[in-house]
């Protein structure tokens, strides 16, 4: 390995710390702003003086060596540059490819928005985090309050055999008693809720949770589109 091909790989996996920490503001103890200008002008710097110091033996290499790095610090450089609309793109191809993944976008003014994709059965579906326990619920407007199946609220931990089923509900399959509860903390994606109003239907009667609006009319915003369900706080 020659030495322009050793200095200009410390110059690319200089590039890839600064890529890794963006998140810190800081790469080795230099604002990351400031490191990157270094690192594109230590690469011009470094391709330059190596090139000319090798043109008169070999000008073929050295020009084409320069071609293929400038186009990997290049490459870099616009990874770092262009994240945050690289991660807003992936997340909108992931959030196309897997329905029911909650998709968080930023817009210009910092707002974090939740979006959901229909999924095969035509409703909005996604994991919902509550009280640490990763949950699948169906996004449900007609829904007064949150309301999990026998079998969710096991997995949550709350005891279902010992609650005190007093309310009647309608549910898709006939009328049920439920159990009032209130859930610690419900989150979807950034979103997070405390102290929300729930219940839990007796065994065998709800066959999916529901996320019904003593969550949903806590957000500041919700637009139900055709294929998409927009969330924000």
């Amino acid at each position: 390995m020659n030495r322009l091909t050793i200095l200009l790989s410390i110059l690319a996996v200089g590039l890839v710390f600064l890529i890794l920490n963006h998140d810190s503001g800081r790469t080795f103890g230099i604002m990351n702003d400031d490191f990157g200008r270094l690192v594109s002008l230590g690469a011009i710097a470094a391709l330059i003086s190596t090139g000319i110091l090798r043109s008169r033996r070999h000008v073929g290499q050295s020009l084409r060596q320069f071609a293929i790095w400038v186009l990997v610090i290049l490459a870099l450089s616009a990874a770092y540059l262009y994240r945050n609309d690289l991660q807003s793109f992936g997340d909108r191809l992931a959030g196309g490819l897997i329905p029911g993944r909650a998709t968080v976008f930023v817009d210009n003014e910092g707002r974090q928005e939740v979006v959901l994709h229909k999924v095969l059965n035509g409703h909005f579906e996604t994991p919902v985090t509550i009280n640490g326990e990763s949950v699948q619920m169906l996004v449900d407007t007609g829904a007064s309050t949150v309301a999990l199946s026998y079998e969710d609220a096991e997995t949550l931990g709350l005891n279902p055999a010992g609650l005190a089923y007093t309310q009647t509900v309608l549910t898709a399959n006939g009328t049920a008693r439920a159990a009032p509860v209130t859930l610690a903390e419900v989150a979807i994606g950034p979103i997070i809720r405390n102290n929300i109003r729930a219940s839990v239907a007796e065994e065998g009667k709800l066959d999916q949770s529901l996320l019904g609006m003593s969550f949903l009319s806590t957000l500041g915003f919700l637009q139900m589109q055709t294929d998409e369900l927009r969330l924000r706080d």
